[in-house]
């Protein structure tokens, strides 16, 4: 992968970085909150993070923007947002801590993975998969409305994690079956 200067500092490249940045901003909010208001400035807070997650990759397609570094960069910093969050929310949310434990198991096989794949025929898959997307989608709407709605009875909120962890689980398995049908490619 090369990386070239002019890549550094792309509209797009940017808004991955105040993704980035935005990371402890909300977890300092998230953990010190005291009120409703709080938790709203939180939720706002991961709002804004998604809104750029949403525009950088149109902007970098529609202006010709897309880079290996922000190939790189927005799954990047995808996965450290989600991992924050959820982290974040296991201190309220005792239902998090299998999250986090999925979340680990399906991003360490994906890193391990991919990491072979790439030394091993230098292959890495194209881009998620959209069961990835839906993936990551849905764990951000169960933490966006864990947040928006803190009191949530622990019914609905076990129900909204329970439902996260299945796809996590699912989606574990269907990034498997990709790894496995590019391993076997390889074997032809």
């Amino acid at each position: 992968m090369r990386i070239k200067k002019e890549d550094w500092f792309t509209i797009p490249n940017i808004m991955g970085y105040i993704r980035i940045l935005l990371i402890p901003v909300f977890a300092w909010v998230y953990l010190h909150a005291e009120s409703q208001s709080d938790y709203y400035i939180a939720a706002g807070i991961i709002g804004l993070s998604g809104l750029t997650d949403l525009f950088d990759g149109k902007i970098a397609r529609k202006f010709h923007m897309v880079t290996e570094l922000g190939k790189f960069l927005d799954p990047l910093a995808d996965k450290l947002t989600l991992g924050a969050l959820i982290l974040c929310m296991s201190t309220r949310f005792t239902g998090m801590k299998a999250l986090i434990v999925l979340f680990l198991i399906k991003e360490g096989f994906m890193a391990v993975m991919g990491g072979l794949m790439l030394w091993h025929n230098g292959r890495k898959l194209d881009g998620a998969k959209w069961f990835g997307k839906v993936c990551t989608a849905f764990s951000y709407v169960t933490v966006f409305l864990l947040m928006l709605f803190p009191q949530l009875p622990d019914m609905a909120a076990n129900g909204l994690m329970i439902v996260c962890g299945i796809i996590m689980t699912g989606t574990l398995a269907l990034y498997g079956k990709v790894f496995y049908e590019m391993w076997k490619m390889e074997r032809k």
